[in-house]
């Protein structure tokens, strides 16, 4: 009889540690559920593309582009209107002395040269902001990534481009644009910390080139 009790008992205690099992791994399954990603220590993000599909990542490319296209613009003008001084500088070659033609010619050709330089300070800094972007984008997010590893229990975010190989599940990429996009948007109110993209610039092939003034 006692022999049966204790079978019973032993029945009780496995039992019950069963159900201790499943309610545990029901609650974190539910836990990775609510959080859109399985609990790991380890966790994978993609900064491309948190970069590329973020409101904030999408919001400053479309500042640079646009400033970009404002400078191509802008110089594009500037080069017309250089090539018609220079032609009209041209033209009164034959009413001047040559000592005022080779003055007004070294004058031109000193203003094109520094017009060039400060294009091509603009366009370095353009691309420079360009460059720091996502970095900046990464500044944002910092906190939100952390509040992320907090839900999901993780103690490290690797860059996906310097993982090999990997499981899905571990990848939160989905899950930190979602956050960003809900907790800062576009960020366009958080531009004094996303160190802002340089004003102004323009590529290479549009800077004006109308140094080459008559002799």
């Amino acid at each position: 009889m006692l022999r049966d009790a204790a079978r019973a008992a032993c029945h009780l205690v496995r039992g019950a540690a069963l159900m201790v099992a499943l309610t545990l791994c029901h609650a974190q399954g539910a836990q990775a559920q609510d959080v859109g990603v399985v609990q790991s220590q380890i966790l994978v993000l993609d900064p491309d593309r948190l970069f590329a599909e973020s409101q904030v990542g999408q919001r400053l490319t479309e500042q640079y582009q646009g400033e970009r296209d404002a400078l191509i613009a802008s110089n594009r003008e500037l080069e017309a209107q250089l090539r018609g001084e220079e032609q009209a500088l041209t033209a009164s070659r034959s009413t001047m002395s040559a000592t005022d033609f080779r003055a007004k010619a070294d004058a031109f050709d000193a203003r094109v040269r520094s017009i060039r330089s400060e294009n091509e300070r603009k366009a370095r800094d353009l691309e420079r902001g360009r460059e720091l972007a996502p970095l900046a984008l990464m500044r944002m997010a910092e906190p939100i990534l952390v509040q992320v590893m907090r839900d999901t229990g993780g103690q490290i975010i690797l860059d996906n481009r310097q993982v090999l190989l990997r499981a899905d599940t571990i990848d939160i990429t989905d899950l930190a644009i979602v956050r960003v996009d809900e907790t800062i948007g576009d960020g366009a109110d958080m531009n004094a910390e996303a160190a802002p993209i340089p004003d102004g610039s323009m590529s290479q092939d549009a800077a004006p080139d109308a140094g080459d003034t008559a002799d």
